[in-house]
């Protein structure tokens, strides 16, 4: 994830260099798409790619010397997911802009317990979210054919793979979270005005606001017992066309 947003500092840079030897920052720059923002609404698409994470606290910080917690200290080796959907924009004034991104995320976390062993010593939770966000984008002046912006909203999240109706629990090995989640959101953007579209790519940040854990049914559960709550972090990059 570290190497995506890098790159796409480097396109940002190159591009900008790019179109200034082509004069967009000269006393008369070549505007491509001139009046797009002056519409009503519009709309696009997105593809992307994710990294999720979880953020643990415990009912048990430090347990008593010469006694190990196991639930203590969860690792969570994340991977890089997908994501793609659709874009809706609504023009409130020249500088703030309405949007609905609904899209769909695939994703994976692997969660590391310690001094478990076997295959007790890891869950693996999978995801399939549809992500219904809700966000206020706050554009800067148009410089040439390049607009940076800031975006900020809340988001609900279904996710489709959370096992939350099996009557089964780590005991069977398998790991249960809540259906949905809410979330908000903060992250940056540019606007790249193309000869025959925009192009915007962005990096965000989804923050979970409730706890995700559905609980083992034993209350001493090595998998849950000692978790007072999980919450959903995520770094999503986009690239957005209209």
């Amino acid at each position: 994830m570290r190497k995506l947003i890098a790159l796409l500092l480097l396109f940002y840079v190159g591009y900008s260099q790019a179109q200034y030897s082509k004069g967009l920052f000269s006393k008369e720059p070549i505007y491509n798409q001139e009046n797009f923002d002056k519409q009503r609404m519009y709309y696009g698409y997105f593809l992307g790619f994710n990294s999720y994470d979880f953020k643990f606290s415990y009912i048990n910080t430090a347990p008593p010397a010469g006694i190990i917690n196991n639930n203590s200290d969860i690792l969570v080796t994340r991977t890089t997911g997908f994501n793609v959907g659709l874009v809706g924009d609504l023009r409130l004034q020249d500088y703030i802009n309405l949007r609905f991104e609904p899209g769909l995320y695939y994703t994976q976390r692997i969660l590391n317990y310690r001094n478990q062993t076997g295959t007790d010593s890891y869950r693996e939770v999978g995801a399939t979210y549809l992500h219904f966000p809700l966000l206020l984008k706050f554009s800067s002046l148009r410089t040439g054919n390049i607009r940076p912006y800031l975006v900020g909203g809340v988001s609900a999240t279904l996710n489709l793979g959370s096992n939350s109706k099996s009557k089964d629990d780590n005991n069977q090995q398998v790991f249960r979270v809540k259906p949905w989640t809410q979330n908000y959101e903060i992250g940056f953007g540019i606007d790249l005005y193309l000869e025959y579209f925009k192009f915007s790519p962005s990096i965000r940040g989804v923050f979970g606001l409730g706890d995700e854990l559905i609980r083992d049914a034993d209350p001493n559960s090595p998998w849950t017992g000692n978790i007072s709550s999980m919450k959903t972090r995520a770094i999503l990059v986009n690239f957005t066309f209209h």
